[in-house]
């Protein structure tokens, strides 16, 4: 059966998250609404130079292997997935591979993928004791792997691609997600100057997937998403 799990509401600094719907809605009752609205729309996903000066000033932007709110996120991920083990899996943005290393042995294989290469060195590095992980370059949506996953995983990446984009992976996803795949997205719910919030992220890709939430939870600072395909719910342990 599908176990939900939703601990809170939560509203970030005080102030309620708007759902991409009302923040189109917001956006033409204001003065120049119909331009912010057009901007909404046409913001662009982050490109490889962006993240490329990112790892140039420091190899580990977001400190993963240090920071504590990633590593009880990690721990809280990890949970998040039932007991069994998964076949193929996908992961989207893997950085210097700190979650991969994490994810991999519950997998029999993994493929592990960032949008430009100097991240993906130390996450080689990072994951050599594990030969059935696989790393790539890779610019999603626009380059995507063959073949089907029975676990895809997108941590704190989907905010970084435009609404367009979103919808994009969302197809992407559902095309090669197994009868029985689960799909994991985990998302930074602060505010930035991102192309999406997290929320916005989450909610066009679960409408534009149609899957199922497994598992959802939320935090101030973040929200986990486990989804599967309507029909596997029966089969989800």
């Amino acid at each position: 059966m599908m176990e939900t799990v939703m601990l809170r509401t939560i509203t970030t600094a005080g102030r309620a998250v708007f759902s991409a719907k009302r923040l189109h809605r917001l956006s033409h009752a204001l003065p120049g609404g119909r331009r912010l609205a057009a901007l909404i729309r046409n913001r662009s996903s982050r490109n490889a130079a962006h993240f490329q000066d990112m790892y140039d000033a420091d190899p580990d932007p977001w400190h993963f292997r240090t920071s504590e709110y990633e590593q009880a996120k990690y721990r809280k991920t990890l949970e998040a997935l039932p007991t069994r083990r998964f076949g193929s899996a996908f992961e989207i943005g893997c950085s210097i591979g700190v979650l991969t290393h994490l994810l991999a042995p519950r997998c029999d294989a993994l493929l592990a993928v960032d949008i430009v290469e100097q991240p993906l060195r130390d996450a080689r590095a990072a994951c050599a004791d594990q030969p059935w992980v696989q790393f790539r370059r890779m610019q999603v949506p626009d380059e995507w792997p063959e073949g089907n996953f029975d676990l895809i995983v997108l941590s704190e990446v989907l905010y970084f691609l435009s609404p367009k984009d979103v919808a994009k992976v969302a197809d992407r996803v559902r095309a090669s997600l197994d009868a029985t795949g689960l799909v994991l997205l985990v998302n930074w719910r602060g505010r930035s100057g991102d192309p999406c919030t997290g929320d916005q992220a989450a909610d066009l890709f679960i409408q534009r997937t149609g899957l199922e939430p497994r598992v959802q939870y939320q935090e101030d600072t973040y929200r986990l998403d486990l989804l599967g395909h309507p029909q596997a719910a029966t089969r989800f342990r």
